[in-house]
């Protein structure tokens, strides 16, 4: 129950205080990995798992040492302790602030402010964009980020507690930094792009689930059966489809990356993206996360009425 509790104040905290502004831990771990990329990259996976390990292993063995110490001296103290881990870990208000404005500019016809938007939230030459390539984008990215960046956070920490969420952000974050098929990441980064996919496996299916359920559940159903292997990653597959399909909008598509148009796979059925599309797909985030946090607590609540039977 205590445990429960605190994923439903991390979710609060970060619904009233949103992204820490200044001295972001994360930030202050992107030096450290960058410190510790200067000091041993080599063009071999050995150095990238060890470089992963440095990075991620004290923080993360730490993170479960205090949780263990904070717990035993007191529930209330550990609570706390797990709360503010899941505020920093997750990021639903940050991935609503940026999206949004993407939607408003769209609806008002600014396509020139909806392109700069949403240049904020995808890697792709967002200035040969037109105003539905724009929606697509931002609708892919809320699919795509509801998984990453709030619902695998929550599966980690109702797993394995703070240090799970921990564990899971920053390898996360470190998959963003190294997990590149280029020449200098191929061997390097492997280790962070695969590690990366291991621990979103099953949240990104639970994430998509989440979505069937929410939305057109047919529809999903159908598009994650048939269109999700067509998509180059494992887990975004499965998140973004089931999402597109649920949505019943149609995403994917080619794309524009250094000045040239890339082919993606289609994904989804029904109408163009619009503003429409990236309101209800932050919507449908939005809804997925009080439905976790509240089997979660169904869940504790369970387990300690048959406790005290």
């Amino acid at each position: 129950m205590p445990m429960a509790l605190a994923m439903l104040g991390g979710v609060l905290l970060d619904a009233m205080l949103g992204e820490p502004r200044r001295a972001h831990p994360l930030v202050g771990f992107g030096r450290c990995a960058r410190a510790i990329e200067s000091a041993l990259y080599r063009d071999n996976r050995a150095f990238g798992v060890l470089a992963w390990l440095l990075a991620v292993a004290p923080l993360s063995v730490a993170a479960w040492w205090l949780q263990r110490q904070l717990f035993e001296a007191s529930v209330w103290a550990g609570g706390a302790y797990a709360a503010a881990v899941l505020y920093l870990a997750i990021g639903l208000r940050s991935l609503n602030e940026h999206a949004a404005p993407v939607a408003e500019a769209l609806a008002a016809g600014d396509l020139r402010s909806a392109r700069s938007a949403v240049a904020r939230i995808v890697s792709r030459d967002t200035q040969a964009l037109d105003a539905e390539r724009v929606a697509a984008a931002a609708t892919e990215s809320v699919l795509e980020n509801g998984s990453d960046a709030v619902f695998a956070a929550l599966f980690w920490f109702a797993v394995l507690g703070p240090a799970g969420a921990v564990l899971y952000r920053l390898a996360n974050t470190l998959d963003a930094m190294w997990g590149y098929r280029t020449e200098r990441y191929e061997r390097f980064g492997w280790a962070a792009a695969r590690i990366d996919d291991v621990l979103n496996w099953i949240p990104a299916r639970l994430a998509a689930a989440t979505y069937a359920a929410l939305g057109h559940t047919r529809s999903a159903l159908r598009c994650w059966r048939t269109q999700a292997n067509t998509w180059d990653s494992p887990n975004a597959g499965p998140v973004m489809a089931a999402g597109a399909g649920a949505l019943r909008v149609r995403l994917g598509g080619d794309a524009p990356y250094h000045g040239v148009w890339e082919p993606r796979p289609l994904l989804g059925e029904g109408a163009a993206a619009d503003a429409g599309s990236i309101r209800r797909a932050l919507t449908m985030v939005d809804r997925g996360t009080v439905i976790w946090v509240a089997v979660a607590l169904l869940w504790a609540w369970a387990e300690w009425t048959y406790a005290r039977a």
